[in-house]
């Protein structure tokens, strides 16, 4: 007779058996908990586990925001996971400080006054682009942190800082709104199945018990005794464990009473932090396994670039990310060559060893790894045809050079690298500025191309265009543009219409979606909420004094005769159509997608504006500096070679911006046609140039200096274009 019970076969629910349930937990392994940065409490709580609400309770002034910040630091800083940190209390300032202070040691008090040291300074710099994310909004509520979170791709952990015992009219996450809240974080946990640290201003029991959490660390403190005692309770178990740790109140964190285990057991909640085997070489992985104490603050005593160098290490060795880790390669040798004066205890001396190591030629040994992807040859090509090579160096040159991708130094004419950064982390919508690189062979990336831009290359059918051979005055032989413009077009001169800060312009509203593109296939019509990349058949054009408003795009249909474009060219067929400029409208066959901002780039913008109103009037090197910063700040969008470093990797942002510049450029030039004047060619996303009156260009320009207006030159019939040197 069999003992086992059966499962139930009511309809709604999911009975499992005893055995069925315990085979599951044996064959998951380790529980993959996250560590709270600090070894004693790990080993108190086991770690913070998926799934779970777990609540500091902690008068003011004893520091439960800290125990949430240790955890936020130690998932984004040194495992690499995304944390979004909901702050309802302190603000993001306050925050930052914190992380500084922590990190680098530094004076919190101090760092109030905004001045820092130069190591405080490279600590920020090696900060900067840590998964972390801060939600400061005064009306956060629970239910805001609950929508927010589903939101944010490859989410480790939440903190919620804090809620408050106290009503405040000002902060839902205060007074009778706790109970509510706090059931609203436990679902979110469980459904989300990452853990939710809460901090709570009061160890007060009846309020505690109130909020009905997985885990309770109560912090307190007694008089006399320099360090903070925490009792860890479960639910429904009461007390399981406590621990202490000592606070380091000036460098806003605690420290362990006692160092962390040089070598944790496999199993045990430190075990987590180990790197995984996917690559790298044995060597590698010890080397970072050693420097974990290090990386995490737990143990001090190594130099800030060192600490910086082991970090880089493990972030490369936990993302998988070979390129980086090659690059790591002759740095990490230079510093285990090197004889390093490190501390003479467990955590030194293992060290130490790694990193002989790691200085042994079989440690350099790369066989382990994967090799590098190789680059995506275009669809359809040969590799025997000229055009398909002329693509091939046309995708892969992305303008850019090694340097381009570090920040501009203090006191730069311009910063465009640290503006377009600061814009896009200020984003209430968490955007994802870089796809990881083991997504990019697929999904949508692959189908993005320079081709998007959607620029024009056109010159009126009518109009005769050939190159002319043109010598300077300084002996160079160049070639020159020529249009041949016929009789029948009447008296007058070419108006060279030039469009100041073309992409710069397209910044201040081009329609991206910050997060993640999501397959949402064949669409009835285009929806405005959302933005991304659609797969449309080419619209019918009927209207021959003015080129096609796809540009040279409509010259690479794909075998279907279709062709991908982003939402800048979508919103303009759905006008064009409106206006009845076209017959039909569009169909959308396919489409990658996510909620739309038209405000992501646009502090960028305000930021180049102000700048360029200034820096014209000064001409010379300073303006020309601040052209090319701007110029690289956005070609580091979309880095094409493998060997470029980019704070950014997002092709539909970039193709985006080119193709709203393009859109715009394409539709003064339509409304001057519509009023009366020829256009004899458009190109690229700024020259235009009409047959006019001498000294009587379009009134739907205007002239001058600032983005969005133009620059007009008028040359007699006859002669060559004086723009397009080769």
């Amino acid at each position: 007779m069999n003992s086992q019970p059966s499962p139930s076969r009511e309809r709604g629910r999911r009975l499992a058996t005893l055995g069925d349930a315990i085979g599951e937990v044996l064959s998951s392994g380790p529980a993959p908990g996250l560590s709270f940065g600090l070894a004693g409490l790990d080993e108190a709580t086991g770690g913070l586990q998926p799934g779970r609400l777990v609540l500091v309770a902690a008068e003011p002034q004893v520091g439960g925001s800290l125990i949430g910040l240790a955890a936020a630091r130690h998932t984004a800083l040194v495992r690499n996971g995304r944390v979004l940190y909901a702050a309802s209390g302190p603000n993001s300032a306050d925050i930052t400080r914190r992380i500084i202070a922590a990190e680098a040691d530094g004076d919190y008090a101090r760092l109030k006054t905004g001045v820092l040291t130069p190591h405080e300074q490279e600590v920020v710099e090696r900060l900067r682009h840590a998964p972390l994310l801060i939600d400061d909004g005064s009306d956060l509520t629970a239910e805001a942190i609950a929508d927010t979170a589903p939101l944010t791709d490859d989410l480790a952990l939440v903190v919620v800082d804090r809620l408050q015992r106290a009503r405040n009219p000002h902060l839902p996450l205060s007074g009778e709104h706790l109970p509510e809240a706090s059931q609203i974080l436990r679902e979110l946990a469980r459904t989300q199945h990452v853990p939710v640290l809460a901090v709570l201003d009061t160890d007060d029991p009846a309020i505690v018990n109130l909020l009905d959490a997985d885990v309770i660390l109560t912090l307190t403190t007694t008089p006399g005794q320099q360090v903070t005692t925490v009792t860890v309770a479960e639910r429904d178990l009461g007390i399981i464990g406590t621990t202490t740790l000592r606070p380091d109140l000036a460098h806003a964190r605690f420290l362990d009473t006692t160092p962390a285990p040089a070598a944790p057991a496999t199993g045990t909640p430190a075990a987590a932090d180990a790197v995984p085997d996917m690559v790298g070489t044995a060597a590698d992985r010890e080397l970072a396994d050693a420097a974990l104490p290090f990386t995490s603050g737990a143990v001090k005593g190594l130099p800030a670039e060192t600490t910086r160098l082991l970090a880089a290490l493990r972030t490369a060795l936990a993302g998988g990310q070979v390129k980086d880790l090659d690059e790591l390669r002759a740095p990490l040798q230079a510093m285990a060559t090197a004889e390093l004066h490190l501390p003479d205890h467990v955590e030194g001396r293992r060290l130490a060893t790694a990193l002989h190591a790691y200085n042994t030629p079989a440690s350099t040994d790369s066989t382990a790894q994967p090799d590098a992807p190789t680059a995506r040859p275009v669809a359809g090509s040969s590799t025997d045809s000229d055009d398909a090579a002329d693509d091939a160096r046309r995708d892969d040159d992305d303008g850019l050079v090694p340097g381009d991708e570090e920040d501009e130094p203090e006191g730069a004419v311009f910063p465009a690298l640290r503006i377009l950064k600061d814009a896009v982390g200020r984003s209430k919508m968490h955007p994802i500025p870089v796809i990881r690189s083991e997504e990019r062979e697929d999904g949508p990336w692959p189908l993005i191309s320079e081709d998007m831009a959607g620029e024009p290359s056109w010159v009126h059918p009518d109009v005769t265009s050939s190159r002319v051979a043109h010598i300077r005055d300084n002996g160079k032989r160049i070639r020159r543009d020529q249009l041949d413009v016929p009789t029948s077009f009447g008296d007058g001169v070419m108006c060279l219409i030039d469009r100041n800060g073309s992409y710069p312009s397209a910044c201040s509203a081009v329609p991206l979606a910050p997060n993640k593109l999501l397959h949402t296939g064949p669409l009835d019509a285009f929806d405005k909420t959302q933005a991304g990349i659609y797969h449309i058949d080419i619209p019918e054009w009927n209207h021959p004094g003015m080129p096609h408003p796809l540009g040279r795009l409509v010259d690479r249909p794909d075998d279907q005769g279709r062709v991908w474009v982003t939402t800048p060219h979508i919103k303009q067929l759905e006008r064009l159509h409106r206006d009845s400029h076209l017959t039909a409208p569009v169909t959308i066959h396919d489409s990658w997608t996510g909620k739309a901002n038209e405000s992501l780039f646009k502090p960028f913008y305000a930021a180049a504006r102000e700048a360029r109103t200034e820096l014209v009037k000064v001409g010379g090197e300073p303006y020309k500096n601040y052209k090319t910063r701007l110029s690289i700040a956005l070609r580091l969008l979309w880095p094409k070679r493998p060997e470029s470093r980019s704070p950014f990797w997002r092709p539909d942002w970039r193709m985006s911006m080119v193709a709203e510049a393009s859109v715009r450029h394409w539709t003064v030039a339509f409304k001057a046609v519509q009023e009366g004047h020829t256009l004899i060619a458009l190109r690229n996303v700024d020259a235009a140039i009409f047959w006019t009156p001498q000294d009587t260009p379009p009134g739907t320009y205007r002239i001058g200096t600032g983005f969005g207006e133009v620059k007009a030159k008028f040359i007699p019939r006859g002669e060559f274009i004086p723009e397009g040197d080769d």
